[in-house]
């Protein structure tokens, strides 16, 4: 109803800032979520970061430390073993990050790679 107050009366609002506020029942949420999340994805704040490892114990920790660390915070983890082309005793982790920006993923790149380990990251929409 707002937007078409203001397509209908658009003179009235010409060189003003003007906000329209969603409501009603009939805003599809999961539709909105989805909008939100590929916002979030397109600025880089919410990332696949890849990380290959040496399957031994407390490495899973000390990669989650390293992200946490940053400020970053871990939305999932995904521990592959079997489903990779990597050599015996090692296996990928692939976590889905809320970050603040491309920059911030670069940071916490760096750290992993600093501290030996291999990252690659991608939208989640790939």
């Amino acid at each position: 109803m707002g937007l078409a107050a203001l397509m209908k009366y658009s003179d009235r609002f010409v060189g003003r800032k003007v906000g329209i506020i969603l409501s009603g029942g009939n805003i599809d949420l999961p539709i909105l979520s989805t909008i939100v999340q590929r916002s979030m994805v397109r600025s880089g704040r919410l990332v696949r970061l890849e990380v290959e490892i040496r399957d031994v114990p407390g490495v899973l920790a000390d990669i989650a430390r390293c992200i946490g660390d940053t400020g970053a915070n871990i939305v999932e983890v995904h521990h592959q073993r079997a489903f990779t082309s990597l050599p015996l005793q090692f296996a990928d982790i692939e976590f889905v990050l809320m970050t603040r920006g491309l920059e911030h993923l670069q940071q916490i790149m760096e750290i992993l790679q600093n501290q030996g380990y291999k990252t690659h990251w991608r939208a989640i929409a790939e």
